[in-house]
C-alpha cells in the first residue's frame, strides 16, 4: 500500500487517559500517522471536527454516549471520518453493533502495534479490518440466516440492551424493506461482480482479489465502485455484511 502524500489524522476516542497515551506513543512515531485530537466519551468524539480528522479509533464502553452510538451520529454527517472500533470485550454482539451503525473495522485492544496500524492504514484506504476472531462469529451469526440473526439479536437485546446502543439489526417493515432492496441489487449485478462480491465476503484484499480473477487492480477498483454503488453500500466492511444477509456468501 503505498504512504499518503500526507499524514492520516487520527482521533482517539477512549475514556481511559492511559490508553489514550499509549496509542498515541504507538503512532507518534510513524510518519504516515498523526494524532490530531482526542475525546474522554462519545459525545465528545461526536463534536470533533470532521474536515480534521481520516479516522477516529473508537472505544465501546464509554459513559454517557458509548461508542456504538457516536459511531451512528458521526458516519451519518457528510465527508465523515472512518471508525475503527477498539474494545477489550471479544463479543460479537459489539462487533456486530459496531458495524452496523458505520464502522468501518473492528479490532481488540491487545492487538499488536503492527495490526493497528494496518487496521487504520486500511480504513483510511476504504477497505475492512476486523479481528479475525471477529470474522469467525459474524460469520457464524450470519450462518443462520436474516430471520435467525434477527432473532438472536433481540433475544440478547431483551436481556442487556443498553439505551445508548442501537439495534444490531433492523426488524419488522422497514428490515424488510432493506433485504428487499439489497435483493433489487443484487438482481443487477454482472456474474463478474458476484463472483467479486462473494471473494470479498471472504476478506481477499485488492491485490489478492486481481489475482485470483487475472485483472488490473485498477479494473478490480471499478467492480468494487460499481458494487458499492448498485448495492448502496457504504463501503467494503458494508459489502460483507450486504453477501452474508443476502445469502449470496456461504456462511
Amino acid at each position: 500500500m503505498e504512504a499518503p502524500s500526507s499524514p492520516i489524522r487520527v482521533a482517539l476516542a477512549d475514556d481511559q487517559e492511559l490508553i489514550r497515551m499509549g496509542l498515541r506513543m504507538v503512532l507518534d512515531v510513524h510518519p504516515d500517522i498523526e494524532v490530531v485530537a482526542e475525546a474522554e466519551n462519545g459525545a465528545e468524539a461526536t463534536r470533533l471536527d470532521p474536515t480534521a480528522i481520516d479516522v477516529i479509533l473508537m472505544d465501546v464502553r464509554m459513559p454517557g454516549l458509548d461508542g456504538i452510538a457516536a459511531t451512528e451520529q458521526i458516519v451519518g454527517r457528510p465527508d465523515a471520518p472512518r471508525i475503527l472500533v477498539l474494545t477489550t470485550f471479544d463479543l460479537d454482539e459489539y462487533a456486530f453493533a459496531a458495524i452496523r451503525a458505520g464502522a468501518s473495522g473492528f479490532l481488540l485492544k491487545d492487538a499488536r502495534p503492527e495490526e493497528l496500524l494496518s487496521a487504520i492504514r486500511s480504513v483510511h484506504s476504504g477497505d475492512a479490518a476486523l479481528a479475525p476472531s471477529v470474522t469467525r462469529k459474524l460469520m457464524e451469526r450470519f450462518a443462520g440466516g436474516p430471520v435467525e440473526l434477527a432473532a438472536q439479536v433481540r433475544q440478547h437485546d431483551a436481556v442487556e440492551s443498553t439505551p445508548n446502543t442501537p439495534d444490531s439489526v433492523d426488524s419488522g417493515p422497514q428490515g424488510a424493506d432493506r433485504l428487499r432492496s439489497v435483493h433489487q441489487g443484487l438482481d443487477t449485478l454482472t456474474p463478474r461482480e458476484r463472483e467479486i462480491l462473494v471473494a470479498i465476503a471472504e476478506g481477499l484484499s485488492n491485490d489478492e482479489l486481481a489475482e485470483r480473477f487475472f485483472l488490473s487492480s485498477s479494473t478490480i477498483k471499478t467492480h468494487i465502485g460499481r458494487l458499492l454503488q448498485k448495492l448502496d453500500a457504504r463501503d467494503r466492511v458494508h459489502l460483507v455484511i450486504l453477501a452474508y444477509e443476502s445469502g449470496l456468501a456461504p456462511a
